[in-house]
C-alpha cells in the first residue's frame, strides 16, 4: 500500500515542500527570511496541486536540521501543528541527509560528503554512504567544526552543500567531485527516506517531533558588567 506523504523543509535559504501521492507535487524556491510567511500557503498550495487534504495524508516529514535556528524551529512548530490538528504521525529527517540522498539519485557513487555552511567561520559536516536500498545512511555523527579541522576520506565520492561553496579549499582530495548544483535541501529527495521510516514504524508523535541542531550552544560575546 503506497502512502500520501506531505514533506517540507525550512532549514536554510530554501523552502521546499513536496507532496507524494497519486503524483508527485514539488515545490522548491530560495527565499530568506520569508519562510514564516510562506510555508503555509505553500504547504496549502501544494497539496491542493496534489488532489489531496491534509487529511489524506498518512505521515509529516520534516527537515529537523541543522541549519538556521529560526528555520529549524518554523519547521518543527508547523510540523506539529499539522500533526496534532489531524493526528498524523511525523518524521524528523536530516538536513543534510536529504542532500546526500539526491546526490546519489543524480551520481552513481557510494559515498556523499555534506557541508553546510554555518557562519561563524563553521560547518556542518556529514559522510553518508549509499546502503542495500539506495538510501543514504550516516556514516559518522553529524558534526559542526573549522573548514581546516576536516578530514576527508580518501575515497572516491560527491560533495554537496554550500559549506564546499564557502570553503573550496577543503576539498583537497582528487577522487572527490563537488557538484555545485546541489547546495540546499529540497523536500523531493526527503519522500523516499519518509517512506522507508514510516514502513519500519520509525515515526512520533506531534508532541515529540524534535529539532537537531548540531551545534547546541551559540557563544556571544559578553558586553561590559554583563553575565
Amino acid at each position: 500500500m503506497s502512502q500520501n506523504i506531505l514533506a517540507f523543509d525550512a532549514s536554510t535559504e530554501a523552502l521546499s515542500v513536496a507532496v507524494q501521492g497519486e503524483k508527485m507535487i514539488v515545490h522548491f524556491e530560495e527565499c530568506p527570511q520569508q519562510h514564516s510567511q510562506k510555508i503555509l500557503p505553500t504547504i496549502k498550495a501544494t497539496l491542493s496541486q496534489a488532489g489531496l487534504s491534509l487529511h489524506d495524508i498518512d505521515v509529516i516529514a520534516f527537515g529537523r536540521g541543522p541549519g538556521s535556528f529560526t528555520g529549524v524551529r518554523i519547521g518543527v512548530s508547523i510540523a506539529q501543528g499539522l500533526a496534532y490538528s489531524a493526528n498524523i504521525p511525523v518524521v524528523g529527517i536530516s538536513t543534510m541527509q536529504v542532500m546526500a540522498q539526491q546526490a546519489l539519485e543524480k551520481h552513481a557513487v557510494d559515498n556523499v560528503f555534506v557541508a553546510i555552511d554555518a557562519r561563524m567561520s563553521e560547518i556542518y559536516f556529514a559522510h553518508y554512504k549509499r546502503d542495500e536500498h539506495g538510501q543514504a545512511a550516516l556514516v559518522d555523527d553529524e558534526r559542526v567544526l573549522k573548514p581546516n579541522e576536516l578530514v576527508l576520506s580518501e575515497v572516491t565520492g560527491i560533495a554537496v552543500g554550500t559549506g564546499w561553496q564557502a570553503y573550496p579549499e577543503v576539498i583537497t582530495s582528487q577522487l572527490i567531485t563537488f557538484d555545485e548544483q546541489i547546495l540546499l535541501p529540497n523536500s523531493q529527495y526527503m519522500l523516499a527516506l519518509a517512506h522507508t521510516q514510516f514502513e519500519q514504524g520509525r515515526v512520533t508523535s506531534a508532541e515529540e517531533a524534535q529539532p537537531v541542531y548540531v551545534r547546541d550552544t551559540v557563544t556571544w560575546k559578553k558586553l561590559p558588567g554583563r553575565e
